[in-house]
């Protein structure tokens, strides 16, 4: 008889977090408070600030200061700017339709859950904390906070230790093909590629999904199954 999988492993940053919508509505409102640009520059700053932040991948000091420079902004600095990210950004965490329901069900079914996210601490901590849903997880591994980054199979094997598993009891859920599908495989996971808009297909991921009305049958099929010769490396 096969060992169900009872170990679920998600990353934050758009795959719980819908962080493209935050980002939107964290920046409409910084803009407006702060008065930072004109109205009539306000779409130019939006997405000039998209462009630089690099989906997520530039730390904001860098994107604010080149905003500063871009839009002659006087009355802030970089400082204050980075200030209102870190401590309001947390404000406006928006999840995927559905996520926090699906997630809660899975606690229930008796998963145990856990978060392994690239990013700054207490930064995605505070984004995840927001979206109400921590106390269904048995760990929060956040990259800075351990001094490893996906795709380091260290920060997986890091998640394991901290759960008492072993990696071929893990499913990992994550929308980035190299830091979550490919890595989660490499130490031997299973993985389920999540993007709304699903065009290009990871070669590594054992299931697609792009709401999370899907995740539980994805769930349910991999955790039955075996891990297929030669995919983990």
């Amino acid at each position: 008889m096969l060992k169900m999988k009872k170990i679920l492993l998600f990353d934050l940053d758009q795959t719980i977090l819908n962080r493209n919508e935050s980002l939107l509505k964290f920046l409409n409102w910084q803009i407006n408070f702060l008065k930072l640009v004109p109205q009539e520059l306000k779409e130019s700053f939006v997405k000039r600030f998209i462009e630089l932040d690099d989906n997520g991948r530039v730390w904001k000091d860098i994107v604010y200061d080149q905003l500063i420079k871009d839009f002659n902004i006087k009355e802030y600095d970089v400082s204050e700017l980075l200030q209102s990210y870190i401590n309001d950004f947390n404000k406006f965490s928006t999840a995927f339709e559905n996520a926090q329901k699906t997630i809660q069900n899975l606690y229930a079914q008796g998963y145990t859950l856990g978060l392994v996210s690239n990013g700054k601490t207490p930064f995605q901590e505070h984004n995840f904390h927001a979206l109400g849903i921590t106390d269904y997880f048995s760990t929060i591994v956040i990259s800075e906070a351990i001094g490893l980054r996906k795709p380091d199979p260290e920060i997986y094997l890091y998640a394991c230790t901290q759960l008492d598993c072993d990696p071929c009891d893990c499913i990992f859920i994550g929308d980035n093909p190299k830091a979550d599908i490919e890595g989660a495989k490499k130490v031997g996971m299973q993985t389920i590629y999540f993007h709304p808009i699903l065009t290009l297909y990871p070669p590594l991921c054992d299931a697609t999904i792009r709401h999370y009305d899907e995740l539980e049958e994805a769930i349910k099929r991999l955790a039955s199954t075996p891990l297929k010769s030669g995919r983990a490396m």
